[in-house]
């Protein structure tokens, strides 16, 4: 029988990576289980999606917190509670704290919309168009303290069509991130990959 790994997706919006995620998740071998989606937005429209997957959801809406503190201490709280081994962030559009951050690494995941460390923050795509690069992508990373920083799982690529627009672009990306993320949290929930001396090692 397969022990499957704890997992909570961490959300702020329509959660398309989530969606990907439990979808994955289903198939018997798989070897990570989804069972907590939580968003700081209580109107995301991933919790209503999550809910209708069958999916624990909760909501901390970071604004009635007089700081991050606090709030990571709520989320913590919940994540305690649902039993929670790896953290999925998908689409989490908070920074979270050094503490928060350290007390996970090794165990926490991002998706970024480009071939880190090419493009960290946001208007990945456009700035990519703005570049002129052939070549965009996506990679799923360990999160470390800095943003966008942490070292890489897996990445997954896309040529850049001379007629692209960052909508376009985006919406090849977005296909591949699917396929990347559910392959990223499959090796690290096995074992497979794993947060050794700051590297990613392969076995």
């Amino acid at each position: 029988m397969i022990l499957r790994k704890r997992t909570a997706i961490l959300i702020s919006g329509r959660g398309s990576n989530m969606a990907a995620l439990i979808a994955a998740a289903r198939a018997p071998d798989f070897p990570a289980e989804i069972v907590l989606v939580l968003s700081n937005k209580p109107d995301a429209e991933g919790l209503a999606r999550a809910e209708s997957a069958g999916i624990a959801v909760a909501a901390v809406d970071h604004k009635i917190y007089a700081g991050r503190d606090e709030f990571e201490a709520s989320m913590q709280a919940l994540l305690d509670i649902h039993r929670v081994e790896l953290i999925c962030l998908a689409g989490f559009m908070r920074v979270l704290s050094p503490p928060f951050v350290t007390r996970w690494r090794g165990r926490m995941l991002n998706i970024h919309p480009s071939l880190l460390p090419a493009f960290r923050g946001l208007d990945t795509h456009r700035r990519a168009l703005d570049a002129g690069v052939k070549i965009h992508g996506c990679t799923v990373h360990f999160v470390e303290p800095e943003l966008d920083s942490g070292p890489i799982v897996a990445q997954s690529f896309v040529s850049v069509c001379d007629d692209d627009t960052p909508e376009t672009l985006a919406a090849r990306v977005i296909e591949k991130e699917h396929a990347l993320y559910a392959e990223a949290l499959a090796l690290v929930a096995a074992g497979r990959i794993t947060l050794e001396s700051g590297v990613a090692p392969k076995s």
